[in-house]
């Protein structure tokens, strides 16, 4: 069965983009009964699917997504059928590998933000006015042209 260890159930991978936050994402993913591992961002697609996890959630990083060296992600992930999530920085290299365009907002934000959750891209159990933190100066200004 995909996702699930013999000793565990289903298991979530954490990409680490280097967030401090890492450890956090992995421990609230503990905290709802499912076994996580946090892995490195360097892991590759055929090693992630290898592990056969339920789901992957990318990390936030310290980078930008158009800095020199800054990590990316395998567009090739997308093609798994594996279920990804993207936080911050590792929503921006999620949106940037599917063709998205990732803009500076000119402004930083840190706080709570409003956020409109758009049921036509697959999230119709998720509230439409989610809470929402902030901590980012940039913004994906154009959407991924097909929704996965």
């Amino acid at each position: 069965m995909v996702g699930v260890s013999e000793a565990t159930g289903p298991t979530v991978l954490v990409v680490d983009f280097g967030a401090q936050y890492a450890q956090l994402i992995a421990r609230r993913v503990r905290e709802a009964d499912v076994y996580s591992e946090i892995v490195p961002h360097t892991m590759s697609v055929s090693e992630i699917v290898a592990r056969r996890p339920a789901a992957v959630i990318l990390s936030g990083g310290p980078s930008s997504v158009y800095a020199e060296g800054a990590p990316s992600i395998d567009a090739s992930l997308f093609e798994t059928g594996i279920p990804v999530f993207g936080i911050c920085y590792g929503f921006q290299a999620m949106a940037q590998a599917l063709g998205g365009v990732v803009e500076r907002t000119g402004l930083a934000e840190f706080g709570g933000t409003k956020v409109t959750v758009v049921p036509s891209f697959g999230a119709e159990s998720i509230s439409t006015r989610p809470p929402c933190n902030s901590t980012s100066a940039r913004t994906i200004d154009r959407p991924t042209p097909r929704p996965r």
